[in-house]
């Protein structure tokens, strides 16, 4: 039989992936500070995007209201590709204003019995602040405190202002500067010196004598390459490094197993004097580099907040502060429009950031519309963790709000990732609502993960020396509470706890009592 080759036509259906659907993607998943690098970016690349003001000012006339005309020209609409339409109601009013609008012009009302003017603090004050930077205005209220606070010293200053005093020759000194910059947050030497030595074209024993001078700075255990070294060169500077001590550094992982019995046999004391070392050890400090100041950290702002409603329930809306305010810019294309087609290929490029940014302004909107619906449905579901606690955490996966929102389990996903809730229980990330079912012991509600990691510390942290619960002991009480959970699973969320086994912590609660006592 031969082969031939022959044609064939067929009809198909499949989703593409265009570059604006992942991007979209993207979008919904970054956090709040990458939100604003992007939108960052996208202002410098594109010039008819703008970023709105914070003071209320509307920009361009009829520039949002131009581009949501033509979002909604536009097809595609779907985030996810499964069909799900979006309603314009979440960024229009009754009267035709944008989210954006109606945040703007309402903030001054959001709290109402705010109304009245405030009263200035000590008035009389005021005038000391005009002569001072950051004082721009008359009555001086627009100074910045941020502008006589004094910046704290970073670990690398403090020891730089050492080093002229101990190391003179500009050998050594090239040597300690690279030693210095080889360190980590707290204060720990991480290279290999031997590395470092063929790197700088000198012998190992240079680099090691450098080392032991620098060992000697304050703060005290810096440039220590262990836990143990650290711990070491804090005792040695306070004359406190005997045979003795040098053993219980020597064996600090007995001391984590809470085996005081072979550490008394190493280290040739009786109890009472071990009960002393260990009291010394823990007035060390075994992260000698924190206290200095070495990033800045980034504090976590909250995507939705919510609170207590009046009528009862709770209001969940997004924060303000996380909202992105982008304009389209619709005057400076008509302008651009209306100087004829000599430059085609400026009217080409303009008309590439007009859809650009309409569909940033578009994928922006649906972005919050997604985040209020997902955050909407779990206070639906843990209205119980709100009022009464921890304890009536709910199992919820992210199928169940997929399916009550009709949304993708892939889009639920993407939402929880990295974003914060402010509630009247604390901060929360969204994936903390979310935990795996235990079953109950009497045949009722089954309870969250979370809630019985939850009970667990709290057995732990009732439990007196002589009576230590074991992992079946926490089994049975747990049990007694309605929750049917095996001794390995206790183990499992124990350990992932840091919670110590019930023979370590008897050690540790007994020696706690003794040096309390002494």
């Amino acid at each position: 039989m031969a082969l031939s080759a022959n044609l064939f036509l067929r009809q198909n259906q499949s989703l593409v992936m265009t570059p604006q659907l992942m991007q979209s993607i993207q979008l919904l998943q970054m956090t709040h500070l990458e939100l604003v690098q992007f939108i960052s970016q996208e202002v410098e690349k594109n010039p008819l995007l703008e970023i709105a003001p914070d003071d209320g000012e509307t920009g361009n006339d009829n520039s949002r209201a131009d581009a949501e005309q033509s979002s909604q020209a536009e097809s595609g609409d779907g985030f996810e590709g499964h069909g799900e339409s979006l309603d314009s109601d979440w960024y229009e009013s009754g009267n035709g204003g944008t989210l954006n609008d109606r945040l703007d012009t309402n903030f001054d009302n959001a709290f109402a019995d705010d109304s009245s003017p405030q009263r200035l603090d000590a008035p009389e004050l005021l005038g000391q602040w005009k002569s001072m930077p950051g004082s721009s205005s008359e009555g001086g209220d627009s100074y910045d405190l941020d502008d006589f606070v004094a910046g704290q010293i970073t670990l690398r200053d403090q020891l730089n202002q050492q080093l002229p005093f101990a190391v003179t020759t500009p050998r050594d000194r090239l040597l300690a500067l690279a030693l210095i910059d080889q360190l980590d947050d707290a204060g720990y030497l991480r290279a290999d010196l031997a590395d470092m030595a063929e790197r700088m074209g000198t012998t190992l024993g240079e680099v090691e004598a450098v080392l032991a001078i620098l060992q000697t700075f304050e703060p005290a255990g810096v440039f220590a390459r262990s836990l143990s070294e650290c711990l070491a060169i804090q005792l040695q500077q306070k004359d406190r490094l005997d045979p003795a001590m040098a053993a219980l550094i020597a064996n600090l992982e007995l001391l984590a197993k809470r085996d005081f019995a072979t550490l008394k046999k190493l280290c040739g004391v009786d109890e009472e004097d071990l009960l002393d070392m260990l009291g010394e050890i823990r007035k060390l400090n075994p992260k000698p580099g924190s206290g200095y100041e070495s990033s800045v950290l980034e504090s976590v702002v909250p995507d939705i907040i919510v609170r207590p409603s009046s009528e009862g329930g709770w209001l969940v809306e997004l924060n303000p502060e996380t909202l992105p305010r982008v304009l389209v810019n619709q005057t400076y294309f008509a302008a651009i429009a209306r100087q004829g087609s000599d430059g085609n290929d400026d009217h080409a490029f303009m008309s590439e950031c007009l859809q650009t940014a309409n569909w940033l302004t578009r994928s922006l909107d649906q972005r919050a519309r997604t985040i209020m619906k997902v955050a909407s449905e779990i206070i639906r579901q843990q209205d119980a963790f709100l009022l009464h606690g921890v304890d009536h955490l709910r199992p919820l996966n992210l199928k169940t709000v997929a399916d009550a929102i009709k949304m993708h389990e892939s889009t639920v996903s993407r939402v929880t990732s990295n974003k914060y809730m402010l509630t009247p229980r604390g901060l929360f990330e969204l994936k903390y609502f979310f935990s795996v079912s235990i079953g109950s012991a009497e045949g009722g509600d089954n309870h969250s993960a979370e809630s019985v990691r939850h009970r667990i510390r709290m057995l732990i942290a009732q439990e007196s020396p002589d009576e230590v619960l074991s992992d079946d002991d926490i089994v049975n009480s747990l049990k007694i509470g309605g929750v049917d959970l095996a001794r390995r699973t206790v183990a499992k969320y124990r350990e992932a706890m840091n919670i110590p086994s019930s023979v370590q912590r008897r050690r540790e609660k007994r020696a706690h009592a003794r040096v309390s006592v002494g």
